[in-house]
């Protein structure tokens, strides 16, 4: 079974998400920087960082004190690969109704 619906559940909450694009735009960070700028408690960000993890979107690693988070890249290009598959289906679909359309204005 795929993990995509875990994968879309995690990246459907704003904060979980934020957190993605902050660590694509910066790369790895340690928990507490990842959590700036939400307003939430530690225990929260623990809990999304978890999530995120359980979906296979970012690694965790220790160093001393430090959780250190980082996105993996399969995560999201299991994600890339699903939008690819979503797009092609709907360009075919679209030239397929092109061609119905021209065939009947070409009956007119």
């Amino acid at each position: 079974m795929s993990a995509l619906p875990q994968t879309f559940a995690a990246l459907s909450d704003p904060v979980r998400f934020a957190m993605v694009e902050r660590l694509l735009a910066e790369g790895e960070l340690p928990a507490g920087r990842l959590g700036e700028g939400f307003g939430i408690s530690a225990p929260a960000i623990s809990q999304h960082l978890g999530v995120l993890r359980d979906a296979g979107l970012v690694n965790r690693r220790a160093r001393a004190q430090q959780r250190l988070y980082s996105i993996r890249p399969e995560g999201l290009m299991a994600v890339a690969g699903w939008a690819d598959e979503a797009r092609r289906f709907w360009e075919a679909s679209l030239d397929r109704l092109e061609h119905l359309l021209n065939k009947e204005t070409d009956r007119t």
